[in-house]
């Protein structure tokens, strides 16, 4: 799965800079990740960072994209290659 960021998030800023595949921007109101750019970290750390970072704690899984681990890292493989490019 990826994550989402609910709207209960409060703009603190600390989840947009640790996120090392550039999933997260800020969005209309509030701060958004990218499905097509989330590997919740897998790849690169054990545990996903903006999760780790989020002071109110609004960044669950996200339920309408659903992944296993293995197509995590294989998404995280496609853009280790294209970012090498």
């Amino acid at each position: 799965m990826s994550l989402l960021i609910l709207d209960t998030c409060v703009n603190c800023d600390v989840c947009e800079p640790v996120c090392p595949n550039k999933a997260i921007s800020l969005g209309e109101q509030y701060y958004v990740i990218d499905p097509n750019l989330c590997t919740e970290c897998v790849g690169h750390f054990d545990n996903p960072q903006c999760v780790e970072v989020c002071p109110v704690e609004c960044i669950p899984h996200d339920p309408d994209h659903v992944e296993t681990r293995e197509q995590l890292m294989l998404k995280y493989e496609h853009l280790m290659a294209k970012a090498g490019t």
